[in-house]
């Protein structure tokens, strides 16, 4: 026979057993809480991959105004031609998109990602820089894109936050469906970059010029290789600031745009 329980022992059970057959307040809270961080973080990662997507028209030329103040190209492969302005080459140019309706203009600042933004937040100083070349020889264009930190007096700052490629067509707001690092030799400050062909194989050469102390800066040069771009190991020159702007004035070695008709898309002429 079995033996009696208690009104106390009975009530406790009972107790008990409610609370496994349910959560506590507290305990609904915290899944409550974990969903809803969960589902930001779900909503989040969509807003951030939900952008502007580029087009799949095929390369176009990519030459210069006659003024070589600005460099003409299919940017984001929609079949309209797109200017890039940087006159003086030193890496703070801009794109200005042409629409059927409208023209907007992205400049390379804007073209950080959220968290590369985050991640300068609490650091001071920082300055975005960016080139746009053919670095893979696809015949559309890339984005180098750097943001670092400016010298103190003439001491550089070893702070590099962006040194990536990011691989054409590019969209509206300069993402690209693929990217690969820039290995560089040092982490320090980017003043200027710039692409160029100078030997024509289709393949740009990034020209980077880092701080190197004492008011100067140090050039290397930057070629494809292994799904990024690598820096030489040796500088190839040392300039004082500015210097870079009588390198290549403009965007003259890329060739020059010629029209034999108002709607005819552009030919490239090149000085022999």
């Amino acid at each position: 026979m079995a033996e009696p329980v208690s009104p106390q022992q009975g009530s406790f059970s009972g107790v008990f057993a409610a609370r496994l057959r349910r959560p506590s307040t507290r305990g609904r809270r915290r899944l409550l809480i974990g969903a809803g961080v969960v589902l930001t973080a779900v909503a989040a990662t969509l807003a951030l991959c939900s952008g502007p997507e580029p087009g799949d028209h095929a390369p176009t030329v990519v030459c210069s105004d006659t003024g070589n103040t600005s460099l003409t190209a299919d940017v984001d492969a929609d079949g309209r031609l797109d200017e890039i302005h940087d006159p003086d080459r030193s890496g703070e140019g801009s794109v200005l998109f042409s629409r059927a309706d409208d023209r907007v203009e992205v400049g390379v600042g804007e073209a950080l990602g959220v968290w590369q933004k985050v991640r300068g937040l609490l650091t001071s100083d920082l300055e975005t820089r960016g080139t746009f070349g053919d670095f893979d020889g696809d015949g559309h264009l890339d984005l180098a894109l750097f943001r670092s930190q400016e010298d103190s007096g003439d001491s550089p700052r070893s702070n590099l936050l962006v040194h990536e490629v990011r691989y054409g067509p590019l969209a509206r707001d300069l993402s690209g469906s693929r990217s690969g690092t820039v290995r560089v030799l040092v982490s320090f400050f980017v003043a200027a970059v710039r692409a160029t062909d100078e030997d024509r194989d289709g393949r740009a050469e990034l020209h980077v010029f880092q701080s190197a102390g004492d008011g100067g800066y140090t050039a290397y040069i930057g070629r494809q290789k292994d799904g990024g771009l690598t820096l030489s190991e040796a500088g190839t020159g040392y300039y004082g600031h500015g210097d870079w702007d009588e390198l290549q004035p403009g965007w003259s070695d890329f060739g020059t745009c010629v029209y034999t008709g108002p709607e005819s898309t552009p030919s490239v002429r090149r000085e022999p």
